[in-house]
This record gives structure tokens, C-alpha cells and sequence, in this order.
């Protein structure tokens, strides 16, 4: 069953966003709230200020397909968006038998082995499952058992690996929103949610704001400690036959300034693992 809650909290949300001159309303007088008044959503929308009022307030539960896009289309929601309002009235899918613990499909792990790039697999709350050294190494936030959320907000280290550490908080929020879908019930996410709240400010913020964008590739920008400026793409690529785990990797453009540098940063990585092995070779 959906949660109206969280459907009226979007709305309210993304209503606030929305300029009215941009959705052709003509604005006379002092404007006492930032967006879109309610009655003027509804009338844009074709429907009944009084039914938009039972939306917001979640005290109806199942609006037509044909409302929800009318909503999307006087919001101005890209296709991400308009499909994650449609998940949120629709209400989380049915949880599957899960197993105790969350398991990457076994050919995934080896490929993390002998990828030569930094890679990992996170769940749909971003936890990182799995990790390669070189991930690790470029990021202390993709080590297995982090959540990448909680280290990009509470590490230092993390603030300081982002050159622009508060755009890039905007876009994991938003990924992050995409992900859970209609689960931000989930006592787990609730939990996470709350205590990052509580601990900064700037996650308030882009928590607030309600923006959703589509889990799929995009360039970073990183000042790593050791090897300094790199300017990377990461891939996202959703695996098959599990719950919404995800393979994440990095990667610079061949022949580039990164591209040597995330060389440097693997030799380093191999250069540390080399007396590992060393010890646990069998004495002869």
C-alpha cells in the first residue's frame, strides 16, 4: 500500500519549485510563498482544488494515471521525476524473500578483481557490498560495509575529495531519492535519513528539496590525496536477478592527465599489495 505522505510531501515539494510566470500564471500583488499556489496547480491540472488539497494532506490514496501525468506536466517534471511520482502513489512494489545478507552475483566479484579500474557494487540504499582495492583506494566512502551516503556527508575526507563537494551532495541525494523509490519508509533508510538531518545542515537542504535524477552516468571531479586532480566519468550499471544492486565504475579518458594519474594510483595500490602476498606465500 502507498504511503500518502510521501506522495503530499513531493508535491508540496516540487509545487514550491516551479515559477509561476514559468507555468503562465500571471503573478499581481506580494506573494507571501515561494512557487505555485495549490489552487493554482489544480486549476492548471483540470481537477478540483479540494481533491489537490486531500493529495497534499494524503487523505486520498490512489489518483488516476491520467491525474498524476496532468500533476507532472504543470510541475514541470522531467522523466525521471514524473516516473518517480508515479511510484510514490503507487507505493513501494512487494518486498521478495530476502536472503540474511545481500549477495553479489558471483561473476560480478570476480570481474571486480581483474577490472583494472576502480569499481564497486552498492544496494539501493548505497551500501557498498563489494569494492577492488583501486576503488577503496580512490575513495574511503566505497569501502565494503560504508554507505556512501553517510560517508559523503560525515568524512572530512570525502568533503575535501569533491572540488565541488555541495553540488556533488545534491546529485547523490537526488540518485539516492531514485533508488529508494517509494521505500524511504524502510526503517533502514528512515534511520539513515534521520541521523544525517540531524548532522548537517546541507543534506537538510538537499533533502528538502525532493529532486530526483536518473541513476545513470556522469563526470566527477575529485583532488585525490595522493595523486591529485583527476576528471573522471562513472557508469552506473543496474545487475540482473538481484534487488536493485548497482555496478559502479570509474573511469578517465584514454591518453588523458587522469587517465595517468588513476595509472599512478593503481601502481601505488599494487605496490602496497605485493608485500601482502609476500606474506602469505607458503615458506619454503
Amino acid at each position: 500500500m502507498s504511503d500518502p505522505r510521501l506522495l503530499g510531501d513531493y508535491l508540496r515539494a516540487r509545487r514550491a519549485q516551479v515559477r509561476p510566470e514559468d507555468a503562465g500564471v500571471v503573478v499581481t500583488g506580494v506573494r507571501r510563498t515561494p512557487g505555485l499556489r495549490r489552487e493554482e496547480v489544480a486549476t492548471l491540472a483540470g481537477i478540483s482544488a479540494d481533491y489537490y488539497l486531500r493529495l497534499e494532506q494524503g487523505r486520498d490514496r490512489n489518483p488516476s494515471a491520467q491525474v498524476l501525468d496532468a500533476l507532472a506536466r504543470v510541475l514541470r517534471l522531467d522523466a525521471t521525476a514524473r516516473a518517480h511520482l508515479h511510484e510514490l502513489a503507487a507505493g513501494p512494489a512487494p518486498a521478495r524473500a530476502r536472503l540474511r545478507r545481500e549477495t553479489v552475483p558471483t561473476g560480478v566479484a570476480m570481474l571486480l578483481t581483474s577490472i583494472g579500474l576502480p569499481a564497486f557494487v552498492e544496494n539501493r540504499r548505497f551500501d557498498v557490498l563489494v569494492a577492488n582495492p583501486l576503488a577503496e583506494a580512490l575513495s574511503t566512502g566505497m569501502r565494503p560495509g560504508a554507505n556512501r551516503l553517510r560517508s559523503f556527508v560525515l568524512d572530512e575526507r570525502e568533503h575535501a575529495l569533491w572540488t565541488d563537494w555541495e553540488a556533488a551532495l545534491e546529485g547523490l541525494v537526488a540518485g539516492f531519492r531514485t533508488s529508494i523509490g517509494a521505500g524511504e519508509g524502510d526503517p533502514a533508510v528512515a534511520r539513515l535519513v534521520g541521523e544525517l538531518s540531524l548532522a548537517s545542515e546541507p543534506f537538510r537542504r538537499a533533502w528538502a528539496r525532493h529532486d530526483v535524477r536518473p541513476l545513470a552516468g556522469a563526470a566527477s571531479r575529485l583532488r585525490h590525496p595522493q595523486v591529485g586532480d583527476l576528471e573522471l566519468r562513472r557508469e552506473k550499471l543496474p545487475l540482473a536477478d538481484t534487488d536493485g544492486q548497482i555496478l559502479v565504475v570509474y573511469h578517465a579518458e584514454p591518453g588523458s592527465t587522469s587517465a595517468e594519474r588513476l595509472g599512478l594510483l593503481g601502481s601505488l595500490v599494487a605496490a602496497d599489495q605485493i608485500p601482502e602476498a609476500l606474506n602469505r606465500s607458503p615458506r619454503r
